[in-house]
């Protein structure tokens, strides 16, 4: 198990090598964007795109918001998306995607903290899946965490939901194994929820059911709710939700925990 191709990307940073790889999962060649440190990789910081197909494209722009001259950042496109081989599963076997590039990055930089991001769909591609696998922490940032949740609040991706997971009462199994919290347990890696009030695409209900359920589980959980913003924060508080995100990443990695994330 490895990356296979590595194709250098014209996107001039002095600090990164930018590259898309190719690796194989279940027979696919899969396609991601990685950008590498020039020096020693400390962390990594899996990011887990929204949406699908042209939608939520992986872009160097977004990578580089979680990079600094120590972190490796990386964003498996998922199967059937932007050149990768395969059928979208939507949250079926798309996840192997994702847990088969984290084990490739782990055996090669087995030190480096390890923390995944899951942006609006990618919630729950990192709730279905950071459980078992070598991470320090994940984070959820307007992510959907109940798929339930999404098919009554999304009535616009009702019929792409019907085509590529089925009915939820007539396809109930398939629902079923998409339910990531019944799976949670108390020992998990420590959750950041990170959330807009005002997020019409994920509804901020989705960010609530997973701090309520999480609660009830007695996970490690934080909170960072943004009360006037939307999906994507306007620039001064995305530029002060990257910041808690990175300090909450250096605390993770420091055992400095501390309650001072929650904001309401």
């Amino acid at each position: 198990m490895d990356i296979i191709t590595k194709k250098r990307m014209p996107i001039d940073v002095t600090s990164h090598v930018f590259e898309e790889i190719t690796y194989l999962v279940d027979g696919f060649s899969v396609k991601g964007l990685m950008a590498t440190p020039k020096s020693e990789v400390k962390r990594i910081v899996m990011y887990l795109r929204g949406g699908k197909g042209q939608v939520g494209k992986v872009r160097a722009a977004r990578l580089l918001q979680f990079a600094d001259p120590e972190t490796l950042v990386i964003a498996p496109y998922y199967r059937g998306n932007n050149g990768s081989e395969g059928k979208d599963d939507f949250y079926g076997d798309d996840l192997n995607d994702v847990t088969a590039l984290l084990k490739i990055l782990n055996q090669s930089y087995p030190k480096a903290f390890v923390h995944m991001i899951g942006f609006s769909r990618g919630g729950l591609q990192g709730l279905l899946t950071f459980q078992d696998l070598p991470v320090n922490s994940f984070i959820i940032w307007g992510g959907v965490s109940d798929i339930h949740l999404m098919y009554k609040e999304r009535v616009d991706l009702r019929g792409m939901m019907r085509r590529m997971v089925g009915h939820p009462k007539k396809d109930k199994g398939a629902y079923d194994k998409r339910d990531a919290i019944k799976n949670i347990t108390d020992n998990a890696p420590p959750i950041l929820i990170v959330h807009g009030y005002q997020d019409k695409q994920v509804h901020i209900q989705q960010a609530q059911y997973l701090a309520q359920s999480l609660a009830q589980i007695g996970a490690d959980y934080r909170i960072v709710y943004q009360q006037k913003e939307g999906h994507v924060p306007r620039p001064m508080a995305l530029k002060k939700v990257l910041t808690q995100i990175k300090q909450w990443m250096i605390d993770i990695e420091n055992n400095q925990l501390n309650c001072d994330y929650r904001i309401e």
